[in-house]
């Protein structure tokens, strides 16, 4: 699998990297996967109701741009401290793909040594605490699973930032977002791995065993493909 790289490292907005998802599958032959991280962004998903998953004001406010995806699945909430997964493979069964590449996530946090496990169809739990839900997008002849990895999230302005049903909470038997979500710095060793930086290296080398380095060119055409995207509070 390729591990994809851009040629500058530089902050970019989240729909860039939704868009370099899209480029990738396009453009690139055979299975790949990247990580990426973003400033304060809610990432909700194409069928949600903005207004009642999403305290826009607090967003506003305080810096946080919404953005909605192209894929299903629930709300997200993004930060420095969260790593989000890209994996973009050949067209396969919805639950396949995601078998896939849950049982890769795991094993990556097992290796670790950490108590990960598969819960559902797209999340991933580490001593009975989510760290990684995700979601899936079909495109013509490709699969995108995006994902997240909780490291060192802010929670309070992820429970304030996002409004998930109450019902999804009762399902779980929770009051909170808090109470079913943990972050991975609390729970690896830190002579394993000490840094966010340090869990990134780890993914990619469980998942790749190449790179590709995009162009210039490509990134003109991932910045065209990122004006698809709904912007609701943009940040300048």
């Amino acid at each position: 699998m390729k591990n994809i790289v851009l040629p500058e490292v530089k902050d970019r907005s989240l729909v860039f990297f939704l868009a370099m998802e899209e480029f990738v599958a396009r453009a690139v032959e055979g299975d790949s996967f990247f990580v990426w991280r973003v400033n304060p962004t809610v990432i909700i998903g194409r069928n949600q109701d903005l207004e009642a998953e999403v305290n826009l004001e607090y967003c506003r406010t305080h810096g946080v741009e919404v953005v909605r995806r192209k894929s299903g699945g629930g709300c997200v909430y993004a930060d420095k401290g969260n790593i989000m997964v890209s994996y973009v493979s050949r067209r396969g069964d919805v639950s396949e793909v995601f078998e896939r590449y849950l049982n890769t996530v795991t094993e990556c946090l097992r290796s670790l040594g950490l108590d990960a496990e598969k819960s559902g169809r797209n999340d991933v739990l580490v001593d009975g605490r989510k760290v990684s839900g995700n979601a899936f997008q079909m495109l013509p002849d490709r699969s995108i699973v995006h994902g997240t990895m909780l490291y060192s999230t802010d929670f309070d302005a992820l429970e304030t930032a996002i409004r998930p049903p109450v019902e999804k909470l009762e399902r779980h038997g929770i009051a909170s977002v808090r109470q079913r979500v943990t972050n991975l710095s609390g729970h690896l060793d830190p002579s394993v791995v000490a840094s966010v930086e340090g869990l990134e290296e780890a993914l990619v080398r469980h998942f790749t065993d190449e790179t590709v380095v995009l162009s210039e060119e490509d990134i003109v055409e991932i910045e065209r493909i990122s004006e698809g995207y709904e912007r609701i509070i943009t940040l300048k």
